[in-house]
């Protein structure tokens, strides 16, 4: 979609463009994938739990078919909208900064775009960025996905917009951000490779040279 929006440009691809592309990629795309993440979220929660509350998957196709038994079809996509909100600040926080960091580096530098140490260098810029602004929306789909019901079946936070309200009251703004050095070399290194790959795939469709 970028390429498009910059062939409708004459090469330049403004701000609005690359928040429009990065919407709609992490929604769709967040949205597909969201059963597998559920699972991933819940087999991991596993160990954390009681023995007594552990669901005790035994794997990720076992998990996706006791969800439809127990829970129904609709349950897959349980925090489907913290999820895809999730998704899509990371693509926003990695895409703008990446593009933003690397037009800034040449501005000051004179190197070209194409040069590897430009790349490099927006990509580790990215990584923080991409880090520190999808890490809230990261926690608050986490809690949506583990979530159980109590004994009277009612689930701790009832919407995203609950989840938000109830995690602010109890462990303050700066809770959002909890594990950020953690999140950070899950996400960071992710950011890094996907952007430099991006360029070899590029470079090798001749897409962008200068």
């Amino acid at each position: 979609m970028t390429e498009y929006f910059k062939k409708q440009n004459e090469g330049k691809l403004a701000t609005k463009h690359m928040v429009l592309s990065s919407f709609t990629a992490g929604t769709f795309g967040s949205f597909i994938g969201n059963p597998a993440d559920l699972c991933l979220v819940r087999m991991q929660a596993d160990a954390t739990l009681p023995p007594a509350e552990r669901r005790n998957y035994t794997s990720v196709f076992n998990a996706l078919t006791t969800i439809v038994k127990t829970e129904g079809v609709p349950a897959l996509w349980a925090g489907a909208v913290p999820t895809m909100t999730r998704a899509t600040c990371l693509n926003m926080a990695m895409m703008i900064s990446y593009d933003t960091a690397k037009q800034k580096i040449v501005d000051v530098t004179g190197r070209k775009p194409s040069e590897l140490y430009v790349q490099f260098l927006a990509s580790m810029v990215s990584a923080c960025c991409t880090a520190f602004f999808s890490l809230p929306a990261d926690n608050i789909k986490t809690k949506m996905q583990k979530q159980k019901p109590n004994a009277e079946g009612v689930l701790p936070y009832a919407n995203m917009i609950d989840c938000i309200k109830k995690s602010a009251a109890k462990e303050g703004i700066t809770g959002f951000w909890a594990g950020l050095p953690t999140y950070y070399f899950r996400v960071g290194p992710h950011a890094a490779i996907v952007l430099l790959t991006s360029e070899v795939y590029r470079k090798m469709l001749g897409i962008g040279k200068k």
